[in-house]
C-alpha cells in the first residue's frame, strides 16, 4: 500500500507542514523521519473560532489530524525537553497527543550538545555555517561517531550513567581548554534524561514494527522531511546544510522501512525561493522585490524568527530535486504572494563565468559563481485565494503555474493558494 515521502525541494520551509495537514485525512501515519528541531512547521487550522495557526518543530504535522498516528522515526535527533513542551502546548490547545509514536532507536539532545553546537558556531566566525544552535549537528556526530544516547538507553540507569560519561569526557575538555567554558556535569545530564524518560516511556515503541505491520494491513503512510533538498549534507551546498538526509532516499533509513514500499515522492516547493543561515542563493534579491516577498510571504523562520532571504523562482534547483529524489509530484505553494507583479522572473539556466548550463554545478565554487538566467512571466493583479479549481485562477496565474511545470521536471500536481487548510487546488491526486 501506499507509502508516500514528502520533502522540500529548496532550501526549507517550504511548507511540507502545510502539505503533511492536507493530506492528513488521506494517510494513516505520518512519519517524520529526519531532523530535529531546527525545522519548523506552521500549519493554520479552521476551528468554530476561526482559523488557529500552529507552530510545530519536532512533532509531526500529523498530530493535528485526529485519525492519524504520528511518529517519530529512527532518524530523527530528539530533545527531550522541547518534544514534552510541544506536547503540553498542543494539549492545552485542546490537541490530544496520546497517538504520539516515538521510535527507541531515536538519539536524543542533551544538553552538551547544544553546548557545544552554539560554542563551536560563535568560535567559527565568518566561517559559521548558520546553524540554529539546538544541538542538531553535535547529537549527529555522536551518533556516526557511535557516542550518541538512544531514547532506549533512558530506561537502563546503568548503560545511560556509562555512555553520558563516555560522551562528555573529550566534550568536557573541549569545552574547558579550547573553549574556555565550563564542563558539564555527567551526573545532572544523567538524572535529567532518567527524568525524560519516565515522561515520555508511553509514547516509545518499535516503530519500524509498527509501521511494517501498517503497510502490510493496507494503510497509507506518509513519510515527511525537515529542512530540503539544498540542505541534505550529502546532496545539497556543502557545508551550509543540516547534518542529515531530509532527501527521499533518507526517508526509508530513517523510517525504518524497505525503499520498495516507497510509492510516490512529493516535492514541495514554493512560487518563489527562500533561504535561511548563510551559503550560496543565486536568484537572491537585495531590493525592494525581495523585502515585498519577505512581508507578504512572512518569510521567517518557524524556529529561530530570523528573516529568510528571498529570490524568485529557480528551475535549476527544482530540476535537481527531481532528479535526486526521484519526484513524482510537485506541491507548489505560495502563489498567492507572487500577486501584484507586472512580470515575474524565473530562473531557468546559469551563466558561470560565460558558461551557460540548465543543471546543478558540480562544484561550491561553480554554484557561488552562478548567474541566473531568467525568463519573464506576465504577472496578475486578481486576488487568488478563493480560487479552489486551477480554472479559477487568472489566466497568466495558469499561464505560471504552466511554466513552471514545463521547466522543474515533475507535474505540478496542487497549487497552494493561501494558508488556510483548504487554500489548494488539486490538478492530479497525490496519493494514487
Amino acid at each position: 500500500m501506499p507509502a508516500i515521502v514528502v520533502v522540500g525541494a529548496q532550501w526549507g520551509d517550504e511548507g511540507k507542514g502545510k502539505v503533511t495537514d492536507v493530506l492528513g485525512a488521506q494517510v494513516d501515519y505520518v512519519v517524520r523521519y529526519q531532523g530535529g528541531n531546527n525545522a519548523g512547521h506552521t500549519v493554520v487550522v479552521n476551528s468554530p473560532e476561526g482559523p488557529q495557526k500552529f507552530a510545530l518543530h519536532l512533532l509531526p504535522s500529523g498530530i493535528l489530524t485526529p485519525t492519524v498516528t504520528p511518529v517519530i522515526g529512527n532518524g530523527v535527533v530528539v530533545d527531550p525537553a522541547v518534544l514534552l513542551g510541544e506536547i503540553v502546548a498542543l494539549n492545552e490547545r485542546g490537541i490530544d497527543t496520546s497517538r504520539l509514536l516515538i521510535s527507541a532507536d531515536a538519539h536524543l539532545i542533551t544538553r552538551y550538545h547544544v553546548a557545544m553546537d552554539k560554542t563551536v558556531e560563535r568560535f567559527m566566525g565568518n566561517r559559521k555555517i548558520g546553524t540554529t544552535g539546538r544541538g542538531i549537528g553535535p547529537a549527529y556526530m555522536d551518533k556516526v561517531g557511535r557516542q550518541g544516547i538512544r531514547v532506549q538507553d533512558l530506561y537502563d540507569a546503568s548503560i545511560l550513567r556509562q555512555k553520558v560519561e563516555g560522551a562528555l569526557e573529550p566534550k568536557n575538555h573541549m569545552l574547558v581548554k579550547v573553549y574556555n567554558r565550563r564542563a558539564v556535569d555527567a551526573s545532572e545530564v544523567t538524572e535529567e534524561l532518567l527524568g525524560y524518560g519516565e515522561q515520555i516511556k508511553r509514547y516509545v515503541a518499535d516503530t519500524s514494527l509498527v509501521l511494517d505491520q501498517a503497510l502490510e494491513a493496507g494503510r497509507t503512510v506518509l513519510l515527511e522531511g525537515g529542512q530540503g533538498t539544498l540542505l541534505d549534507v550529502d546532496h545539497g551546498t556543502y557545508p551550509f546544510v543540516t547534518s542529515s538526509n531530509p532527501t527521499a532516499g533518507g526517508a526509508a533509513v530513517g523510517a525504518g522501512i524497505g525503499p520498495t514500499r516507497i510509492t510516490g515522492v512529493v516535492g514541495i516547493v514554493k512560487a518563489y525561493t527562500t533561504r535561511v543561515g548563510e551559503g550560496p542563493f543565486p536568484t537572491e534579491l537585495f531590493d525592494e522585490d525581495g523585502e515585498k516577498l519577505r512581508e507578504i510571504g512572512g518569510e521567517r523562520g518557524v524556529t529561530t524568527g530570523r528573516p529568510r532571504r528571498c529570490g524568485w523562482y529557480d528551475a535549476v534547483i527544482a530540476r535537481y530535486a527531481t532528479r535526486v529524489n526521484g519526484l513524482t509530484d510537485f506541491f507548489l505553494t505560495k502563489l498567492d504572494v507572487l500577486t501584484g507583479w507586472e512580470q515575474i522572473p524565473v530562473a531557468v539556466a546559469y551563466d558561470i563565468d560565460g558558461v551557460v548550463t540548465e543543471n546543478m554545478p558540480v562544484s561550491q565554487t561553480d554554484f557561488h559563481h552562478a548567474k541566473p538566467i531568467f525568463e519573464y512571466l506576465p504577472g496578475w493583479a486578481e486576488d487568488i485565494s478563493t480560487a479552489r479549481e486551477f480554472a479559477d485562477l487568472p489566466k497568466n496565474a495558469q499561464r505560471y503555474v504552466e511554466f513552471l511545470e514545463e521547466v522543474s521536471g515533475a507535474p505540478m500536481s496542487a497549487v497552494g493558494i493561501g494558508q488556510a487548510r483548504d487554500a489548494v487546488i488539486e490538478r492530479r491526486p497525490l496519493i494514487r
